[in-house]
């Protein structure tokens, strides 16, 4: 009988496992590397990866005598379980609150460590648009001693963002929100009007719940 659903957060390892490589699926990791960063012996995490991967949750490459473990992002389940993730960090607590009441979200982006699927305690996020930043601040604050984690946020207007991407460019990011086609996947703001679109929790592009954001580097 494979792995059952209810089943994977029973280990401490397997739910650590599945945050470091749902988060962004397309950082994968290997075993050594997992074993490190979530202090836990190489045995620990290779029995959780075979467990996981058994049940079809990751996948993996081959690299010589290494495999390099992902989420796989065609199971059935995935869009769950990364809504999960997303849910535990607070992503979709904020984003809601500013999409719904907060000002105008263009843009929302999750950088550094976290971009990586790495959970170091500390969340790097940039907000793209017109945002309320008084209560802003009294929100993350709240969602600080939610999810147990320092959330670091940047807001910028969409000028100084253009301005300031070069620079954003060279860290690791991950895509959490656009609120319209005036910006590409990667960031800069593109010339005419700006089309609004839906999303959901494994499309960032789509609008409504269920993404990170993060805003304050």
């Amino acid at each position: 009988m494979g792995l059952g659903f209810g089943s994977l957060i029973t280990s401490r390892t397997r739910a650590a496992v599945i945050m470091r490589l749902f988060l962004n699926p397309a950082c994968g990791a290997y075993l050594r590397e997992l074993a490190g960063e979530l202090g836990c012996s190489t045995s620990q995490a290779r029995g959780a990866l075979k467990q996981l991967t058994k049940a079809g949750f990751l996948r993996f490459e081959q690299a010589g005598r290494q495999r390099r473990y992902h989420a796989n992002t065609k199971h059935a389940l995935f869009p769950k379980l990364r809504s999960m993730v997303h849910k535990a960090l607070g992503m979709d607590r904020i984003l809601d609150s500013i999409i719904d009441r907060l000002g105008n979200l263009e843009l929302a982006l999750l950088l550094d460590d976290y971009a990586e699927g790495k959970d170091s305690g500390i969340v790097g996020r940039v907000l793209v648009g017109s945002i309320d930043q008084r209560n802003l601040l009294d929100l993350v604050h709240n969602t600080e001693r939610y999810i147990d984690r320092k959330i670091r946020t940047f807001c910028l207007t969409c000028d100084e963002y253009n301005r300031l991407r070069p620079n954003l460019d060279r860290r690791p990011q991950l895509l959490l929100w656009r609120g319209s086609e005036r910006f590409d996947v990667g960031g800069g703001a593109r010339t005419g009007a700006p089309d609004s679109q839906p999303r959901d929790g494994s499309d960032p592009t789509r609008p409504r719940a269920q993404a990170i954001r993060q805003a304050d580097v």
